[in-house]
């Protein structure tokens, strides 16, 4: 794991460095055909970087990142962010692809589902700040975004 040194960068700078430089991660990526596979690349001074593998199918649920702010590269492949639109008590989910090299920033209150909807594996780093403490998972019903449930640092992941 790489150490973060200085002051709080920002997210999308150190996601892009990281992705750009394969040759300094600790570890290879690992594909597991089970679950998303994830590595904690980067840690301290208030971020956090993690390396995640996607085999075709695989996908997160819907959820935040309990308050911190963050960004996130695909390395390689394609990956498919979701959000939450909508207007007047009405919630949607919109799709977008991003393809290797494609990056997004995020803020402190996004809510989003990622998914490998494509026949390809892909890597993405993803970075955090504050560091992640907890995570809140929902589930659209009816139009409408309900928490499902909380998972905390250290119990869940």
């Amino acid at each position: 794991m790489i150490v973060a040194t200085g002051v709080r960068a920002d997210h999308l700078s150190t996601a892009r460095r990281l992705a750009d430089n394969p040759a300094d991660w600790p570890v290879a990526p690992r594909f597991d055909p089970v679950q998303r596979w994830y590595h904690r690349l980067l840690a301290g001074f208030g971020v956090e970087a993690w390396l995640l593998t996607w085999l075709p199918g695989q996908e997160t649920d819907l959820h935040d990142h309990g308050g911190s702010a963050g960004a996130f590269v695909v390395v390689s492949g394609a990956l498919t962010e979701r959000t939450v639109t909508g207007a007047d008590g009405s919630a949607a989910l919109t799709g977008r692809v991003l393809t290797a090299g494609a990056a997004r920033q995020f803020g402190e209150h996004h809510v989003h589902q990622i998914v490998n909807a494509g026949p390809e594996p892909a890597v993405s780093v993803h970075v955090y700040g504050p560091e992640l403490t907890s995570m809140t998972r929902y589930q659209l019903q009816h139009g409408r975004l309900l928490v499902a449930a909380v998972d905390r640092a250290g119990a869940q992941w």
